[in-house]
């Protein structure tokens, strides 16, 4: 899984504050690899220098680039899950859950 977003994105603060601790204790975190693709300016995010090695065939899959936070889930290097806002972390986590069986 890859949070894309960063420190000066409003949506992505408040993702990090109302759901990032309880995100990283629960049973499905345990259950993925966790990524934050992260730039000082969010707008500069979707740049191939924060997407480093093993990330960078993702950043070529994503249709727009643009927006965050983004939460995308990857399966076998592709993309099974894009969702784009902090009001889709639910619809997130709902595909996950159905990937985890």
């Amino acid at each position: 899984m890859i949070l894309i977003g960063g420190p000066d994105c409003p949506p992505c603060v408040r993702w990090k504050r109302e759901y990032r601790e309880a995100w990283i204790a629960s049973p499905e975190f345990r259950q993925v690899i966790w990524e934050e693709v992260e730039a000082a300016r969010f707008r500069e995010v979707y740049r191939e220098r924060y997407w480093p090695g093993a990330l960078a065939p993702v950043l070529a899959q994503i249709p727009r680039k643009s927006g965050a936070p983004r939460f995308l889930i990857v399966q076998a290097g592709r993309i099974v899950s894009n969702h784009l806002g902090v009001s889709k972390w639910a619809s997130t986590l709902d595909d996950l859950r159905k990937l985890l069986g």
